[in-house]
């Protein structure tokens, strides 16, 4: 379960500031697969690294409880003057995961070829999803968090991933930023709407979308 508690988080955007969550209270339960629809830079980005922990909000708490991601889609987990094989056995190592097991899984699946053993700032920015795309995969997570992750790569890539996120829904949550709605309905059961400071939940997907859609 992750909690937010009253978060509050803004930054400095043009003459003022950009408000992404104003004294926002909400709870994303366990085994509930949830889908954040926005508008662009209503922060839906913002909102997956604040999840993650991988920023802070600016008041409030957040509260995790399990294993939570990093953010599918944030280059910030890596070192990108390593190459993939070099950080995989890091994270590995921080997590607690078979070191050959992980660098093996992530290997086949990234699909980068000889790139796996050079510095990951040679890499196109697709390459960069899909290793941080298979690294998440290859890590036993609670919630798994996805900004756009799935639209990278071809539609072979796209199907390979929803299959491997199929896999996951067994034993795990996801919580996914996307501008595309048929993946969205291949993996989440409720929707949330971001916007204006505001976090909303709906009883479903469906309705989610349809509220979103009439919005001006």
């Amino acid at each position: 379960m992750i909690t937010l508690q009253n978060v509050t988080k803004s930054y400095p955007a043009g003459d003022g500031r950009k408000v992404v969550l104003d004294n926002v209270s909400a709870v994303f339960p366990d085994g509930t697969n949830i889908g954040i629809l926005g508008r662009n830079g209503t922060g839906k980005s913002t909102m997956i690294r604040l999840l993650s922990g991988a920023e802070l909000p600016n008041k409030g708490h957040i509260k995790r409880q399990g294993r939570v991601s990093f953010p599918m889609g944030f280059g910030g987990t890596f070192a990108h003057r390593l190459s993939a094989r070099e950080n995989i056995v890091f994270l590995a190592r921080v997590y607690g995961m078979p070191i050959h097991q992980s660098v093996e899984f992530v290997q086949e699946f990234a699909e980068v070829g000889h790139y796996f053993d050079m510095p990951m700032h040679t890499y196109s920015s697709g390459m960069r999803a899909r290793l941080m795309f298979a690294a998440s995969l290859a890590i036993d997570f609670d919630f798994y968090l996805i900004d756009e992750i799935t639209e990278v790569g071809d539609s072979r890539f796209r199907e390979k991933a929803v299959m491997a996120f199929r896999e996951r829904i067994r034993k795990s949550s996801i919580i996914l930023v996307s501008h595309n709605y048929h993946t969205m309905r291949d993996i989440c059961q409720v929707g949330a709407i971001l916007g204006n400071g505001r976090l909303d939940f709906y009883r479903s997907l469906e309705e989610a979308i349809t509220v979103y859609e009439t919005m001006p």
